[in-house]
This record gives structure tokens, C-alpha cells and sequence, in this order.
């Protein structure tokens, strides 16, 4: 009689949606944009890659048994940051860059706070953050695609911003959109990041409330605050171009550290357009996809705290005179 009733903490609602599928899933939304960076940028960044998923997922174990807790790591969410950590590096980098990066998400920015759904940052930007300011040349150092070896080039950003490549044509929407243009193994292309981020709509493990708050807000204010004037921006080139659609719909939706009300998510996608943009328009650096979604992240505790509906019964009651 003792054992047929079993007394856990809440939440009790059961649900099909469990932390292995989600992750699966967003394993395979991220394969498309890997087999454009491997297209575009050769095998060498699928090696890349590799290494980098290796390194997660083995940092983790090597964690858990040392500190003799559970083995999670076949629920696919070290394949997922190192994927993303991969995704967040150019083609051109030494192998040991991605492999550090996926060793300081895991150890310093997952496990240090306990674990999956515990980190208040994604630790995959985390450690793009830490290795751009370790390594800042080689964080930087950008190739046209089917020249890794060869001569290098800028982004289309930094030929907007004008901090590189001064007098350098942009390439067409075109190009941006499917992905021949130089950028990180991951951001290449908008087209492949699409179908991923379609997949993960349909199997419903995010929503567009993030994504289109975020995208939308860069959009509109790159346009209105244009280098000649107001509403004279590019703003397709600075959605199309850099982090932009990676961040929105694979890292700025990430469960742990986005928001969990409606509003507070439209409030997270809004507070990183309007970073990223302040960031492009008038930083000294052009791409702030990173830094934006890594700020917002800190603030979604108090983001939630003023959202969250009130509990019907619970509050102030008010006095009748």
C-alpha cells in the first residue's frame, strides 16, 4: 500500500514534450545550416564541428562522473551548444578554437551553475563572447567562401559599417540569402537557418514571438537611422547579414534563459533588436547579435517578475469605502 502512491513536487501536468526530443529536434534544425557551411567553407568546417560537439559532449561527461552525478549527456543538449559554439566561429580558425569554447560553455557556463536549465546565459554565445575577447584575430578573420585558404575578406556587415574593406562592393541579396558570403561556419546562410527554424515551428519547440519581435525591431530601426539620413538604411543587409536569424530563432529562444510569458517574450526579441541595432549603428563593433541576446538573458529574471500573471484570488485586496 505504501508504494502505490508516490509524492513529487510539482509541476504534475505531464507533457510529451521531454528535454531529449527537444533537443533532438533542434539537433536536426541546425543539420541544414551545417551542410551549408560545409558546402560553402569545405569539409574543414564540418571538421570543425566535430570537434567542437566532441569536446561538449565529453566535457560534460568527464564532469558528471567526477562530481558523481547522472549522465545526461545522451539527452543531446552538449550536442546542441556545441553545435552552436561551432556555428559562432569563422571557417579559418585553429581546430583548438572551438574545442576551448565548447570546454568553457560546458564547464564554466552549465555545469558550474548546475547543469542543463540551470545556466542564466546561453552558453554557446557565452563562450563566442570569451573566445572574441581571447582571440580576437582569429574571431575575425573572415574568408570568401571556396577560398578558406585563401585571400580573406570582410563580412557584409563590417562593408557596411565601413570598418573594413573600406570602398569593397556588397554582395547581392541574393548571395546574402543563400549564403555565399563570408561569415561564421553557422551564419552563412539565411536560407538554410530558415528551413531549420521552419522545422523547429512545426514540431513546435519555439514560437515566433522572439524571432519576429527581434528580426522586425532591427529591421526597423536600421532602416529609419540610415547612414544617409532618416529611413535610408539597408536593412534587408542587416538582417540577412551576420548573426541575425542564427540568433533569433536557435539562441534567443533557448527555454533557460528567454522569458516564459507571451509579453515577456516580445519584450526579450524587442530589448535585442534594439541592442543589436544601437550595437551595428553606432558601436565600434559591427555585429551585436552576441552581446544583445547575452544582456537580455540577464535581465529575463526581472522581464518574468513583471509579466507573470497574478494568481486569481492572490494580491492586494482593495477597501470598500
Amino acid at each position: 500500500m505504501d508504494n502505490q502512491f508516490l509524492v513529487t513536487s510539482s509541476p504534475h501536468v505531464r507533457s510529451e514534450f521531454r528535454i531529449e526530443r527537444i533537443m533532438l529536434d533542434v539537433v536536426i534544425a541546425l543539420i541544414p545550416a551545417l551542410i551549408a557551411g560545409t558546402i560553402f567553407f569545405g569539409i574543414r568546417a564540418l571538421m570543425l564541428t566535430i570537434i567542437s560537439v566532441a569536446t561538449a559532449v565529453l566535457t560534460e561527461y568527464v564532469i558528471e562522473v567526477l562530481t558523481h552525478k547522472e549522465i545526461t549527456i545522451d539527452d543531446f543538449s552538449a550536442v546542441v551548444t556545441g553545435m552552436l559554439v561551432a556555428f559562432n566561429v569563422p571557417p579559418t580558425v585553429p581546430w583548438w578554437i572551438p574545442a576551448v569554447g565548447s570546454f568553457f560553455a560546458i564547464a564554466i557556463v552549465k555545469m558550474c551553475f548546475g547543469g542543463i536549465g540551470n545556466n542564466f546565459v546561453n552558453p554557446a554565445l557565452a563562450a563566442r563572447a570569451f573566445l572574441l575577447a581571447s582571440w580576437p584575430v582569429q574571431m575575425t578573420t573572415w574568408t570568401t567562401p571556396g577560398a578558406v585558404d585563401g585571400v580573406s575578406s570582410a563580412t557584409p556587415l563590417a562593408i557596411l559599417k565601413g570598418s573594413e574593406a573600406v570602398g569593397a562592393q556588397l554582395p547581392s541579396l541574393w548571395s546574402m540569402f543563400v549564403g555565399n558570403i563570408g561569415g561564421t561556419i553557422g551564419e552563412t546562410s539565411a536560407l538554410a537557418l530558415l528551413i531549420g527554424a521552419a522545422y523547429l515551428l512545426y514540431r513546435r519547440v519555439i514560437n515566433l514571438r522572439i524571432p519576429l519581435s527581434f528580426i522586425i525591431t532591427v529591421g526597423v530601426i536600421t532602416w529609419i537611422f540610415g547612414p544617409n539620413g532618416l529611413f535610408t538604411g539597408q536593412f534587408m543587409y542587416h538582417i540577412l547579414g551576420g548573426g541575425l536569424i542564427l540568433g533569433a530563432f536557435f539562441m534567443a529562444t533557448d527555454y533557460p534563459t528567454s522569458p516564459v510569458t507571451p509579453l515577456g517574450q516580445i519584450i526579450m526579441g524587442i530589448g535585442c533588436g534594439l541592442l543589436t541595432s544601437v550595437i551595428r549603428l553606432w558601436g565600434g563593433y559591427p555585429e551585436g547579435v552576441s552581446y544583445s541576446i547575452l544582456i537580455m538573458n540577464m535581465v529575463t529574471p526581472l522581464i518574468d517578475r513583471y509579466t507573470m500573471p497574478k494568481v486569481f484570488g492572490t494580491g492586494e485586496v482593495k477597501k470598500v469605502a
